[in-house]
């Protein structure tokens, strides 16, 4: 099984327009740097499924029948709004499993086009997609929205985009067995207050030590966390790492 992390950006993306701090000016002049909107590929027995849509060129990214379908964390744009074209397409029929929300994202519903919203996930389903057994795992967001735990070919995966700490009854299924990775959102710095709708790098730290993967890797990262590490090289414990566009699990 293998994770790859198309994009690691919060919202915002980094750079961010207008932004003079050190992260944003390095990115723009070392692409590598760039965020783009937070979003991943799972490839497991022979099947590829897209972690989210937020990338805006996915229609260009992806030919028709390249990927099996979509796990969506929830509508916010900064995830879906590559939904909002590929739903143009035609001969074929994409299924996007996701949690149920009445909202969704501008008229997808309205008019999906080929996307196939009918099966939303509940919460802590399991449903097993070829070789891959995906589980449902609710989040703490101002929207729907779940993580996913990735079971297949003997690796387990967590992918936790957006959150604020985690639910205990989420912490459970986690804890249930041994995690070969963890992907965690982490959109800023360390807070003196707790944060409203993303994890701090306190928040972070604090569920990968709770959890205790053998990778822990902080995605949705923001120019402050960016900027924060620049600063502060070497703080993060040995198992843990930062994300980056194009990286590989």
């Amino acid at each position: 099984m293998q994770l790859t992390l198309l994009g690691t950006g919060d919202a915002r993306q980094v750079p961010v327009y207008g932004c003079t701090c050190r992260a944003c000016e390095r990115a723009r002049q070392a692409p590598e740097h760039r965020r783009l909107p937070c979003s991943g590929l799972i490839e497991c027995d022979g099947q590829r499924w897209l972690l989210d849509s937020g990338l805006p060129d996915l229609t260009e990214r992806f030919p028709p029948r390249s990927f099996a379908g979509i796990l969506q964390t929830h509508y916010h744009a900064d995830h879906a709004q590559g939904l909002l074209h590929l739903r143009w397409g035609q001969g074929l029929v994409v299924p996007v499993h996701g949690p149920a929300d009445p909202e969704g994202l501008a008229d997808l519903y309205k008019h999906p086009g080929i996307l196939d919203f009918s099966q939303p996930f509940a919460p802590f389903e399991q449903r097993v997609l070829g070789g891959l057994k995906v589980t449902a795992l609710p989040l703490v967001h101002s929207k729907p929205t779940f993580g996913y735990l990735l079971e297949g070919e003997g690796r387990r995966i967590a992918y936790l985009t957006d959150t604020v700490g985690l639910p205990e009854a989420t912490f459970a299924v986690l804890q249930a067995g041994a995690l070969d990775v963890l992907v965690l959102d982490c959109s800023m710095p360390p807070q003196p207050v707790a944060p409203r709708n993303h994890n701090d790098l306190t928040l972070a730290l604090g569920i990968i030590e709770r959890l205790a993967p053998g990778v822990g890797v902080l995605t949705h990262v923001g120019h402050t966390l960016d900027a924060w590490l620049i600063d502060n090289p070497g703080e993060l414990p040995e198992q843990v790492r930062v994300a980056f566009d194009g990286m590989v699990l």
